[in-house]
């Protein structure tokens, strides 16, 4: 396989799974993709370039690990440049700094505690024209996922080479139509029985946070129409 710095890490696993630790002998921020969860959604997104500057690294580090796995190396496309970077929205341009609200959730997760009630709670603060400032190790995929589908506008940049900033950006249609859940016991199990047949069942109590949030709006993004997902979990997710 011929690989340059626009190569995505998703694509050099599927070739070699020996590349996992190749990369990750590069630096402990890779540490991460030992995670199925976090693998797939961080290396379907992250390209060799975008790789080396998480992890404070070059391309031409990733080429030296990889080359002994078969890897052929396209150095002229290598060399070309910086990988072409998604322009910026214009609602990042326009931005005034009382516009912004800013959220670290690095040291709750490092706390093992679910920041996704905090951030939900935020959101929902949000007037028309601010802006939420997420602060995080990784990209939150599932998260912009899911605002989007709400309307809010987003945007991630790597800041320091390892740390990432998303903004979400409440225009005038975006809105959040989040109920706290209501019901009786027997509301429940006539869902439950509702769909008996179609019906996708993930435990998330062994996992440590926020791989519950991440694994549940997964399942989420690909369940089928009209199917239900059943989810056991040491808390009510609210999300």
């Amino acid at each position: 396989m011929t690989i340059t710095s626009d190569t995505k890490i998703a694509a050099l696993l599927r070739e070699s799974p020996d590349a996992l630790e190749a990369i990750i002998s590069l630096s402990p921020k890779y540490n991460k993709l030992r995670n199925p969860l976090l693998r797939k959604l961080m290396a379907s997104r992250a390209t060799i370039g975008m790789a080396s500057r998480i992890g404070g690294r070059t391309p031409e580090d990733f080429f030296r690990v990889l080359e002994p796995l078969g890897f052929v190396v396209d150095r002229s496309a290598a060399t070309a440049g910086e990988e072409p970077r998604t322009p910026r929205p214009a609602f990042m341009e326009q931005l005034a700094p009382e516009q912004v609200q800013d959220l670290d959730v690095r040291p709750i997760l490092n706390a093992d505690k679910d920041p996704f009630n905090l951030i939900l709670g935020k959101v929902k603060e949000l007037r028309t024209g601010q802006v939420l400032r997420l602060i995080n190790d990784f990209e939150p995929i599932p998260l912009i996922q899911l605002l989007g589908k709400q309307g809010f506008e987003s945007w991630s940049e790597v800041i320091d080479g390892g740390t990432f900033h998303t903004w979400f950006f409440k225009s005038g249609e975006a809105c959040l139509p989040y109920t706290q859940p209501k019901g009786s016991s027997d509301d429940f199990d006539a869902r439950v029985e509702q769909f008996a047949d179609r019906t996708t069942t993930i435990d998330v109590r062994h996992l440590e946070m926020p791989l519950p949030m991440l694994t549940i709006l997964d399942a989420l993004e690909h369940l089928p129409e009209g199917h239900a997902l059943y989810v056991d979990h040491k808390r009510i997710p609210v999300f």
